[in-house]
């Protein structure tokens, strides 16, 4: 078996109590850790002559710290760059063997915990032996006709793995998919080295049939910005056309809906024609409109990219002489490639690669939080939270944003879902403010509050390794995805009269998970057994459940299968004793399998077997003595430790009342751990305040 993991809260500096509510302080984290559709990327591209799948382990390994390929750094990485080679189709349908294989490469990511940034492209080859130049045409991508069959082709796949899609790129024209090197959509690179009104409209209606093709909360990325404003505005369309703004911003729309990749970041001053008008009339660099329309476009739209040659000295860190941090700051890149070019990226360590790492993308860091104490049933809980974006940009996709009381004896969990969108929570200070209601039937006792930024599909919607982690220390927790804040609220009446019904309310499932599942319930009937039950509506396609249990909340292992209604339109009701129970502590999930073999899981639920009355602690928040009340007398063994996992006292003990001395500890949170001779294992947080 293996050991308990006790994770440790290691985030509070110090905290005032007032009798309404309590401000808890949080420390920053200056750790590098993963985080779902940001950071560096991992590269995988595959060909239809030679198709190579994905590797789930192989992309579950990527979630590690690990050292790419060229790199001499390590990382974590939650996205991998998926460009797929459609070499063998420029004349032809997409073979049906090759569509399977995409599917294969979708689930893979699903099973792994990560994303794909997806790109379509018919060649990747370079030929320079016809011309003066280091690459020639014929270049061998395809034509309109075809280009837009395969996208028809392409869209279920796209629609149907949207939750693990994290943003797709134009692709498809030119050699590597960038809109460039073309035999059919206009080659710049050829006299008279521009674009005509006719190649725009080509390149337009490919991109709006592929915007239509792409699920409408899914970005996509262009490799110039030109190609946005002339999608935008027409073929006319001016460098300094107006960007997206919050206005405009997420609503659907192709200005809302287009990004930008730059996958020549700091090679030149116009980053290799990046930022360049390819006309018509005439073809010229233009950074003076197309970067500050960049700027602003990139506050609402999803950056990123590679490097791909160096610039010296611009290519380096701004302590270094150069701009790049300064230049990701700005166009708040979210994304880089982690495997090209490294000879630009390996010359960032030891000036700005470690802060790089940290700040692509959003980076939340809460900085304090203000929170009611008690609340009696049909009344309200404030809840205040004031937090910092350190990172260089939003979230560029959905996000939900809930508040949970966890019950701190049973583990039942209760949600609320609060009107916040993470994606206008850009770089800087961010106050989340709401009131929330406590329903009239809500157990009374002691809740756990704790902030939760989970995925809205509802495919990953209980998967941790699609959550949000804040930076603070100690906060995360692993095996739920939720973040701790620190402090509890204790349901401690019910209310004769009042009952709030303006407020958003606490409910016992997630409304981002499917509407079929309307309950499930774990529940101790004694220190060896626990009860679980779960109640479903209007049950379609359904084949059945598998019920898990996890002693770490990470591993979990079927326990029983129960069969499903099929399709059902009435309320139908599930159980299942698990009995012979050994540990204190269980997690239980249910996952739901349609007949089709796709699966949903449900919200983890937490349940202690321990007895909580053989141990009574007292007083709680404590200024100098604490006192332990061994109700039984047994033996045990007693520890405090801090958030660090410095212990400050341990002793065992057979006394019936242990008086331990803590005023020489600093203000802040405490751990007690008890274990008695069958090892159970009795964990609470103690707060020490000043006098």
């Amino acid at each position: 078996m293996k050991n308990k993991i006790f994770i440790l809260l290691s985030f509070i500096l110090s905290i005032h109590i007032s009798a309404q509510t309590t401000t808890v302080n949080y420390t920053e984290s200056t750790d590098d850790f993963p985080n779902p559709e940001r950071g560096f990327y991992r590269y995988a591209g595959t060909h239809s002559d030679s198709y190579s799948l994905l590797n789930a382990s192989t992309l579950a390994s990527y979630r590690n710290l690990h050292t790419p390929p060229s790199a001499s750094y390590s990382i974590y990485s939650t996205l991998v760059y998926r460009i797929f080679y459609l070499d063998d189709f420029t004349n032809s349908a997409i073979s049906s063997t090759y569509l399977d294989n995409v599917q294969a490469d979708f689930d893979a990511a699903r099973t792994a915990g990560v994303k794909l940034i997806v790109r379509f492209a018919y060649t990747n080859d370079i030929d320079g032996s016809t011309c003066a130049s280091w690459i020639c045409p014929p270049y061998g991508d395809a034509s309109k006709t075809w280009v837009l069959h395969h996208i028809g082709q392409l869209q279920p796949y796209l629609n149907n793995n949207k939750d693990v899609i994290a943003l797709v790129q134009m692709g498809f024209i030119g050699v590597w998919g960038e809109g460039y090197y073309t035999d059919y959509f206009g080659d710049a690179s050829q006299s008279p080295y521009i674009l005509t009104t006719t190649n725009w409209e080509d390149r337009n209606e490919v991109l709006n049939t592929y915007l239509s093709a792409v699920p409408s909360d899914r970005m996509i990325q262009v490799r110039y910005p030109q190609q946005k404003q002339k999608t935008v505005y027409g073929t006319s369309a001016p460098t300094n056309s107006a960007p997206v703004n919050a206005a405009s911003a997420y609503n659907g729309t192709a200005l809302s809906r287009i990004g930008h990749h730059n996958d020549c970041f700091l090679a030149s001053h116009t980053d290799f024609g990046t930022y360049t008008n390819y006309g018509p009339p005439s073809s010229f660099a233009d950074t003076t409109n197309l970067k500050p329309y960049l700027e602003n476009d990139s506050r609402y739209v999803v950056v990123g990219g590679e490097t791909c040659s160096e610039y010296l000295p611009f290519d380096n860190c701004d302590t270094d002489g150069g701009y790049a941090d300064t230049e990701l700051e700005r166009f708040h890149y979210s994304f880089l490639n982690s495997q090209y070019n490294n000879s630009v990226n390996n010359g960032w360590i030891g000036s700005c690669l470690d802060d790089i790492k940290k700040r692509l993308g959003y980076r939340f860091v809460l900085i304090d939080g203000t929170y009611s104490n008690e609340a009696q049933t049909g009344q309200i809980v404030s809840i205040n939270i004031n937090l910092d974006n350190v990172g260089y940009a939003a979230p560029f996709n959905p996000r939900g944003v809930e508040i949970i009381l966890r019950n701190s004896l049973s583990g039942d969990v209760f949600f609320a879902e609060i009107d916040e969108d993470p994606r206008f929570w850009l770089p800087g200070s961010h106050n989340v403010s709401t009131n929330l209601c406590i329903p009239n039937d809500m157990p009374l006792g002691n809740y756990d509050l704790l902030l939760n930024l989970p995925d809205p599909e509802y495919s990953l919607y209980s998967r941790s390794e699609y959550s949000i982690r804040v930076a603070n220390d100690g906060v995360w927790e692993a095996s739920t995805g939720y973040n701790d804040l620190g402090h509890s609220i204790s349901i401690n009446s019910s209310a004769s009269q009042s009952a709030c019904t303006t407020e958003t309310s606490f409910q016992e499932e997630s409304s981002f998970l499917p509407v079929e599942l309307v309950r499930f319930n774990i529940k101790k009937q004694n220190n060896q057994t626990v009860i679980c039950s779960w109640q479903t509506y209007s049950e379609i396609n359904n084949k059945g459940f598998y019920l898990e249990r996890s002693i770490d909340g990470r591993n979990f292992e079927n326990i029983t299968w129960i069969n499903g209604q099929g399709n059902s339109s009435e309320v139908n009701y599930y159980e299942y004793i698990d009995y012979n129970l050994s540990s204190n502590k269980y997690y239980y999930r249910l996952k739901q399998e349609d007949f089709d073999g796709t699966f949903n899981y449900s919200n983890i639920k937490i349940i202690h077997l321990e007895n909580e009355n053989l141990f009574e602690v007292f007083p709680n928040p404590v200024q100098d003595y604490i006192n332990i009340k061994n109700i039984n007398s047994e033996k045990i063994k007693i520890s405090i430790f801090s958030s660090s996992g410095k212990i400050h006292f341990y002793k065992e003990s057979s006394s019936s009342l242990e008086n331990i001395d803590l005023s020489h500890l600093a203000l802040g949170v405490y751990f007690l751990k008890i274990e008695d001779n069958n090892q159970r294992l009795y964990y609470k947080k103690i707060i020490k305040t000043k006098h």
